[in-house]
């Protein structure tokens, strides 16, 4: 994930920023045209389909799981998958593995989805905004949010944790903290770069105001970059909640928190390795699906590289 947020620092790429052109100019033909280039990628249509199913998953649990999730047999402890009753096994207090998946969803998504679209709005905001007025507000905005680059991301998130208390909504937060200086120093980039373009020249000579400006000139080029590593960290963040839940900060037993699922079959990894090794591939694979769907809107929204695709 570090890398992940770290290759923002650099800024939109030159082939995000033309997308982000090609949308502003003629909207419905430029979203037919990315919807179409999505299609095209077998990849991130697949990934969209499973993060769709994930999602069914999580609001249908209640109807499709067959087992309460938080209810054990005691004499059916540690049952390896595939046996009657219990097709992904239970844990060491009886409980089906894979009605806990299916109830862990419900608090996958939202951790990886909330933090993620709250830190776009702030972030963005605060880019736009530092970028158009880079006087003293928009250089001490900047200054602050880089003291949080300076912060092991990790090490800030469980900061704010610590802070705050376990729970989902401390685990929301504190990834929306953590990503939002990113999210603003790639709007902050685009927006510097921009404000002296000549079409932003021509919207302030027609009698334009700043606000107008920023919402209807600028604002289109820095939507789609955001869209795009937004998505990307989406997975990034299901790999951080589940860390915070490995480590005890995120929902608390006997809530079903994938992260929790690993730690709980630790103790029992070398006789029972499916309690840990069924939520571990899980993660890896919603993980994997929002990187694929991001990339699959990068390829979509830039109109070069959709046309080698």
């Amino acid at each position: 994930m570090n890398e992940q947020l770290v290759s923002l620092e650099a800024g939109p790429p030159p082939a995000v920023d033309n997308a982000a052109r090609d949308l502003s100019r003629p909207p419905a033909t430029a979203l037919r045209q990315a919807v179409a280039g999505f299609a095209r990628d077998r990849g991130a249509v697949l990934a969209l389909v499973i993060l769709v199913l994930i999602a069914l998953v999580a609001v249908l649990a209640p109807l499709i799981a067959p087992f309460d999730p938080n209810v054990g047999d005691p004499l059916n402890t540690l049952a390896p998958p595939l046996t009657a009753g219990h097709l992904l096994g239970t844990d060491d207090q009886g409980r089906d593995i894979l009605s806990r998946i299916l109830y862990g969803a419900r608090l996958a998504i939202p951790e990886a989805t909330i933090p993620v679209i709250a830190a776009a709005v702030l972030g963005t905001a605060l880019g736009l905004l530092a970028g158009f007025y880079q006087g003293i507000g928009g250089g001490l905005v900047m200054r602050v949010l880089d003291v949080f680059f300076a912060i092991p991301l990790v090490l800030l998130g469980i900061a704010v944790a610590a802070a705050l208390g376990s729970g989902p909504p401390t685990v929301i937060l504190s990834m929306a903290v953590v990503i939002t200086p990113y999210i603003a120093r790639v709007v902050y980039t685009t927006t510097a770069q921009l404000k002296h373009a000549l079409f932003v020249e021509a919207a302030r000579a027609s009698g334009s105001g700043e606000l107008k400006i920023l919402v209807q000139e600028i604002l289109p080029h820095a939507v789609p970059t955001v869209i795009v590593y937004g998505t990307i960290n989406m997975g990034a963040m299901i790999v951080f909640a589940a860390g915070f839940g490995f480590l005890g900060l995120g929902a608390q037993p006997p809530a079903s928190d994938w992260g929790a699922m690993i730690a709980y079959g630790m103790s029992n990894l070398g006789s029972s390795p499916w309690v840990s090794t069924v939520p571990g591939l899980v993660i890896v694979v919603a993980s994997l699906a929002f990187n694929y769907v991001g990339d699959g809107l990068r390829i979509a929204l830039d109109p070069r590289l959709r046309s080698r695709a």
